[in-house]
């Protein structure tokens, strides 16, 4: 698994220009993926990877559960719907992964969850969206 874990990531200049202005605390895992991503333009970004407003599978390697989430920014967020906030440990977690990789973050209570990227199932630049 931590061949996984320390797996490429790749953001686009697009996303990280809105999420650097976002006026919030970025929870560690976003840190993480800020500094270890390559950062390349939207329509350069290979379409298994999950980029803002992504919708996307995981399967939690805990329970085996899947979910369907989307990445979007806080503003958007609806934990129980599955609109996940970049500045969630989740979300940021699983920003820039490729499908087949695993995201790990840690709850409030300190636990650390694994949870592998199953499918990309929207991505806005795959459909030629480079803008949103």
């Amino acid at each position: 698994m931590k061949e996984l874990l320390t797996s490429e990531r790749w953001m686009n200049e697009l996303d990280l220009a809105r999420i650097s202005k976002l006026n919030a605390p970025f929870p560690p895992e976003l840190d993480a993926a800020l500094d270890n991503a390559e950062f390349i333009k939207p329509q350069d970004i290979p379409a298994d990877v999950v980029t803002m407003n992504s919708l996307f599978t995981i399967v939690e390697t805990e329970s085996g559960s899947t979910n369907k989430l989307m990445l979007c920014y806080p503003s958007d967020a609806e934990p129980a719907k599955g609109y996940i906030s970049v500045l969630s440990p989740v979300g940021a977690s699983l920003l820039g992964r490729k499908a087949g990789t695993v995201a790990q973050w840690a709850t409030p209570n300190g636990e650390q969850h694994f949870a592998v990227v199953k499918e990309i199932l929207f991505q806005p630049e795959a459909s030629g969206d480079y803008t949103t």
